[in-house]
């Protein structure tokens, strides 16, 4: 399927998107810091800290036309509106995540094709 790079430093909610993606048949990376340089064919971006930091890092590859998967803790909506006014693909809170980070990366891919 693809190769998905996934900015996850909660490593027990990492474990849980990386095992998820994984299982959809993905290739996933987890990542320590968000690169210019990153290959991927999705960009997974946790916002729940440092938001402003992460799209700021997260926009070099969103301009290669990497496409790109955000999530934020529910009730930080000025996250949501900063990611999306970012240029983010896709934007859902960190439950819907955890529910469906499988098909949302899937939804992506498909949409990139």
């Amino acid at each position: 399927m693809a190769r998905v790079v996934a900015f996850v430093p909660d490593l027990l909610f990492g474990s849980s998107v990386h095992a998820a993606l994984t299982a959809a048949g993905h290739q996933v990376e987890l990542v320590g810091e968000l690169a210019p340089d990153i290959e991927a064919d999705v960009l997974v971006v946790d916002l729940t800290a440092d938001a402003v930091g992460r799209i700021e890092h997260a926009r070099p590859v969103a301009a290669r036309g990497v496409p790109t998967l955000a999530f934020y803790s529910h009730v930080e909506t000025d996250v949501r509106e900063l990611a999306d006014q970012a240029g983010f693909d896709l934007v859902v809170p960190r439950s819907r995540m955890a529910r469906e980070s499988a098909t949302l990366v899937t939804k992506l891919v498909s949409n990139a094709a």
